[in-house]
């Protein structure tokens, strides 16, 4: 087996994960079709579920952001090839995700239930999340995103290395700087049935989501200077419309309509 044959095949298991967990996630927080959801049933004490639940999430967390930084990531390269770094990324969230999701401990305690036109609603706002979320994959490169093509899937195969790519303004990017997070936020919380734990799981996730944007705008700020600038202050982080006002007066930047930099 060829090193890049190799490079290929792990590169195509992480995605093959990606989408495995990505799927998994949707079912677990819509409540159908497992045995064991982010509702139930209960296993355990309430105190032990919460607990064994906040861990879970911290660890999630801790590993999607600390292996974003650039020393960590630096510090990755001089261990595994730079054509896989993506992809080793990719596979650790892929292994703490479903690690999450099979040992969560849901305990009985509901926050609200609707029925009717209201249910339909949020299921439909739910599933309009997740298109969202997907949708904003390939509004960048899903398949650097991913790390296949770093791994040589495509036509340009590029190298795990840091590079400072142009800045996308247009598309989803235009509407929302992060629509992503938007599309997972609406994800958690739109649900006719919300129980506690699911309220602990959406509640926890939207304080990650507001954290890793922090640091990933002081990133983007610190790479592409006064043209991140001019676009945040034109364009909302995750609410579209929410910053209207402050539109007036402002000019444009000069950032151009390509990929974005990736965590």
């Amino acid at each position: 087996m060829t090193r890049r044959i190799a490079f290929l095949i792990v590169s195509a298991v992480a995605w093959c994960g990606f989408v495995a967990v990505t799927a998994w996630t949707t079912a677990f927080l819509a409540g159908v079709g497992l045995p064991r959801t982010v509702d139930g049933p209960a296993r355990s004490s309430t105190g032990w579920a919460v607990t064994v639940d906040l861990a879970l999430l911290l660890l999630f967390a801790v590993q999607h952001s600390v292996m974003a930084r650039r020393p960590v990531k630096a510090w990755l390269r001089r261990r595994v090839p730079a054509e896989l770094e993506r992809t080793t990324y990719v596979l650790a969230t892929d292994a703490c995700l479903a690690l999450l999701l099979a040992l969560w401990q849901p305990w009985d305690q509901r926050v609200w239930q609707v029925e009717g036109v209201t249910a339909y609603a949020l299921w439909s706002l739910c599933a309009a999340g997740w298109v969202l979320a997907i949708a904003a994959t390939f509004a960048v490169d899903h398949l650097e995103l991913i790390g296949l093509r770093q791994a040589g899937w495509g036509s340009h195969a590029t190298t795990g290395a840091d590079t400072s790519p142009p800045l996308r303004v247009g598309g989803l990017h235009a509407v929302v700087r992060h629509p992503l997070m938007t599309g997972l936020v609406v994800a958690f919380w739109a649900t006719p049935r919300m129980s506690a734990p699911h309220l602990l799981f959406a509640v926890a996730a939207t304080a990650y989501v507001i954290v890793g944007i922090t640091f990933e705008e002081r990133d983007l700020r610190r790479t592409f200077g006064q043209d991140y600038e001019a676009y945040a202050a034109r364009v909302p982080a995750l609410v579209p419309g929410l910053r209207l006002r402050l539109q007036r007066g402002v000019v444009a930047g000069t950032g151009t309509s390509a990929r974005r930099a990736r965590p």
